[in-house]
């Protein structure tokens, strides 16, 4: 029987589409969303929750972990979030810091709070979510970029650091992602190019299960044509 997994930001614009994948998969799946939750499939149990204060991760790993027979052994995140605006030197300091931390902090807390229980039930795996943006920069969105970075960064520094517990740590580097903001937001593109959450959904569910044991530290590309 497969175990727990953690899956933050479970109504973003991947959440569903990778809650539907991992319980496909027998995985017991614990999510945190915020806001209505109106998209979280039956069978998972959605946690209100703010994945940037360590008190709202302290619950939700509490209640990943609270089931002896289904231990926790994965850790899905999610949350994250885009911003373009302009060159680094037209930025307040304060916009750039603001969305470094929204693609880093939430990533750091839960895995720091979940690594304990990975370890002591003999390993698993932490799946964290990237951006082709931090290995292919483009202008204008300096912040993102360099959050996304840190989460690579974080990737490799786990797999190292947690390797002897057999705990193993990677990333998915998706392109543009198919979901309805974006379609809204770019009227007129060719959306047959772009990646579907689906097709980013089937990789992290491998990166969680027992046929990825081998493979730490690795920044996984879903491009699709983009």
């Amino acid at each position: 029987m497969t175990g727990t997994v953690i899956v933050t930001g479970g109504t973003g614009g991947l959440g569903p589409a990778v809650l539907r994948r991992l319980l496909a998969d027998d995985w017991r799946v614990v999510a945190s969303v915020w806001g209505e939750p109106s998209e979280v499939p039956p069978g998972v149990e959605a946690i209100p929750a703010n994945v940037s204060e360590e008190r709202d991760v302290a619950s939700v790993v509490a209640a990943a972990a609270a089931m002896a027979d289904r231990p926790l052994t994965a850790v899905v995140t999610l949350v994250g979030g885009y911003a373009e605006g302009k060159r680094l030197h037209e930025t307040p300091i304060a916009d750039f810091e603001s969305i470094v931390a929204l693609n880093l902090r939430p990533t750091v807390l839960v895995t720091a709070a979940a690594l304990p229980h990975l370890v002591a039930n003999g390993g698993g795996s932490v799946v964290c979510v990237g951006s082709r943006a931090a290995v292919k920069p483009f202008p204008k969105a300096a912040g993102y970029i360099v959050g996304k970075a840190a989460v690579l960064a974080l990737v490799e520094t786990l797999a190292v650091e947690y390797r002897d517990d057999r705990v193993r740590v990677n990333a998915v580097l998706p392109s543009v992602i198919d979901t309805p903001g974006q379609r809204a937001a770019n009227p007129g593109a060719d959306t047959s190019r772009w990646v579907a959450p689906e097709e980013i959904a089937d990789a992290i569910a491998f990166l969680c299960s027992d046929a990825s044991r081998p493979i730490s530290g690795a920044h996984v590309p879903v491009y699709g044509r983009a």
